[in-house]
């Protein structure tokens, strides 16, 4: 459909106020014209139906007069082509699955619908809904014989067996004759072809999907079509059955459910993280305090004050995994340390891998930097190393080694991506069940998998393969039956600085200069007044967007510096920012939050602030910045 094409919809709803709501989220996106008649039960949708043409239905799961599930035959049965999306205020992963399987085309859950995701779904469900149509439309003119076609009697022994049997199936048309249907496309006894065949003598036909196996005994989802033939004493004679092989389209209808749900638990995510962050920044700043103002502590107490600022700091760098895995937040390709990313990956191995897997981690000393993407390789060595927990079930040895590596004209035969030059090398070797050679060239293909059937997408080494070569690097692997695993990933290593392994621990005293905290957590104002006063620094403090304006109009002739905190209450920091510079436009400003604005914590150009911290920053981090900002300019 053309993204200018009018989009006429049938809202089915009976509240009122969910009715106001979708009509105010669809009017929201104004790149779009959209039509929308309203019908508040099922019978006057159907009414609607009958008058005039829909491109799609927004349907209420639970109407007054629908009847769940069946609404949809209802529905169909007056206009079969219309695509249907529903809306309900259950967040029920099997109801979705349900509704899916009986004719919806996508399922929204109220409440977390927002107008472009509901534009987005409306126009998925038309697309679908016509790619279907299409798909029967080109099948028609096709052989039918492109589905698998049998024929058996009331006792289940196979008639006939045609050419899409075969291919579906695996066995031949003599292999598949006189035996019974149930003996060759079941492992075991089914409850669902049970059923199948109690509602296909009852109602002389039959429709659904079906778990079968292939004559190599490869699981499939058939999608199965029966009808039954009688005799002119209405006895049973025969049975028609064709049936499609959805395997692919099933994966992708999971795959699908679960990008929602990882979407859900992004947004999810991103609060949590800011809660988080919040507690972590005044029991960080605090811990740091302590040590640099109690001159006398003891041993006991210095070390117990180091417990606290590690674990703080641990704290704060599992917010930030679960909030890049999360929301897939990639950021820009910067110059790493590959120690460091390996570093995170053993400590999320040693706290959820079974205590079975031994971990082993080898490091060479001065290891060259790369240039990359953190979150996306970190996501590659967290594939390699599940891929090699799955493949050790009773146990084993994991080893993780990362050296420098020269590869010069003859070495760089090992690989068609290699060329000379210098490299990183990261090994992830397993001792476990090993790869078959004649599996070794497909396993970076998309979608393969030798997982059990839900148990793996067969998109993990693909994805890792993409990354690794957007890196300009390669990987190479080495495996054998009963002998493990082992993947070498290479990377092109460049010359950084030492300042890479940390920043110089210098004390940047202030002059006195007054300093606007503006946050709306009270511990985190009074640690950070702390710390600054600390630094020989004068400190105001607001807790809202609306106090720090007035505050600042009032002291604007001495106010040399704003720290602000983005998400606040009353006026968020971008707004209280924005008005800030229309009162000083010089006025220096360093912007705080909880959350990852960007994929790195950086300046915003459009909030126009000087500096960008994340939360939890460390004590070092704030003053350094502090005092950065307030140096007068070259």
């Amino acid at each position: 459909m053309d993204n200018q094409s009018p989009i006429h919809i049938l809202l089915i709803e009976d509240n009122p106020g969910d009715q106001r709501l979708l009509q105010e989220l669809l009017r929201d996106v104004a790149s779009v014209y959209i039509k929308l008649d309203f019908a508040n039960c099922l019978s006057q949708g159907l009414k609607h139906l009958s008058q005039g043409h829909y491109d799609v239905i927004l349907l209420d799961l639970f109407l007054p007069d629908g009847q769940g599930f069946a609404t949809f035959a209802q529905l169909y049965q007056q206009e079969n082509e219309v695509p249907i999306v529903v809306t309900t205020g259950l967040n029920d992963e099997t109801l979705a699955l349900k509704a899916v399987q009986e004719g919806a085309q996508d399922y929204l859950v109220k409440g977390q619908i927002s107008g472009e995701l509901l534009v987005r779904s409306v126009r998925y469900a038309i697309e679908r809904k016509r790619a279907a149509q299409k798909i029967r439309e080109q099948a028609a003119l096709l052989d039918i014989a492109t589905d698998a076609i049998l024929v058996r009697d009331a006792e289940n022994h196979i008639l006939f067996w045609n050419k899409g049997a075969e291919r579906v199936y695996g066995w031949t048309v003599e292999e598949a004759i006189g035996n019974k249907e149930t003996d060759l496309l079941y492992k075991n006894t089914s409850v669902q072809a049970q059923e199948a065949q109690r509602e296909l003598m009852a109602k002389n036909e039959w429709q659904g999907e079906l778990n079968q196996v292939t004559k190599t005994g490869k699981e499939i989802v058939v999608e199965s079509r029966w009808t039954l033939v009688r005799d002119d004493e209405g006895q049973p004679k025969f049975i028609l059955a064709v049936g499609t092989d959805v395997t692919d389209k099933k994966q992708l209808e999971a795959q699908f459910f679960r990008a929602q749900r990882l979407e859900s638990i992004g947004t999810l995510a991103s609060g949590i993280a800011h809660d988080l962050n919040n507690i972590l920044t005044p029991v960080l700043a605090t811990a740091q305090l302590l040590q640099m103002k109690l001159m006398n502590l003891d041993e006991r107490s210095l070390q117990m004050l180091q417990l606290l600022e590690a674990n703080a700091k641990r704290g704060a760098e599992l917010v930030k995994q679960v909030l890049s895995f999360a929301r897939g937040v990639e950021g820009k390709h910067t110059v790493l340390q590959i120690k460091h990313i390996i570093h995170e990956v053993q400590q999320i191995i040693r706290e959820t891998f079974p205590k079975s897997i031994e971990l082993h981690v080898e490091i060479a000393e001065s290891l060259w930097t790369v240039v990359g993407n953190a979150t996306q390789l970190h996501q590659v060595l967290m594939n390699f190393c599940v891929n090699a927990r799955d493949a050790m079930p009773q146990g084993g040895i994991l080893t993780i080694s990362a050296q420098n590596l020269t590869i010069d004209e003859s070495d760089a035969r090992i690989d068609l991506d290699a060329k000379p030059g210098n490299y990183i090398v990261i090994a992830i070797a397993d001792t476990g069940v090993g790869i078959p050679s004649d599996l070794l060239d497909r396993i970076f293909e998309p979608f393969f998998t030798t997982k059990e059937l839900g148990k793996g997408t067969g998109l993990g080494l693909s994805t890792a393969l993409g990354i690794i070569k957007s890196h300009h690097g390669f990987i190479t692997t080495r495996s054998a039956p009963g002998q493990g695993t082992q993947f070498k990933v290479f990377l092109p290593a460049v010359m950084a600085n030492k300042s890479l392994e940390g920043s110089a621990s210098e004390v940047f005293l202030g002059n006195r200069e007054l300093i606007l905290v503006v946050d709306d957590e009270a511990p985190i104002r009074e640690i950070t007044k702390a710390s600054l006063e600390s630094y020989n620094y004068q400190v105001i403090t607001a807790s809202d967007g609306v106090e720090a304006i007035a505050l600042y109009t009032q002291n604007q002739k001495d106010v040399r510096l704003v720290i602000i905190d983005m998400i606040m209450p009353s006026i968020d920091g971008p707004t209280a920012i924005c008005t800030l510079k229309k009162i000083n436009p010089e006025v220096k400003i360093i912007a705080v939050s909880g959350l990852l604005y960007n994929s790195e914590p950086a300046p915003d150009i459009n909030f126009g602030v000087q500096c960008f911290l994340l939360k939890p920053y460390q004590l070092g981090e704030l003053i350094k910045a502090v005092h950065d900002t307030l140096k007068p300019s070259n």
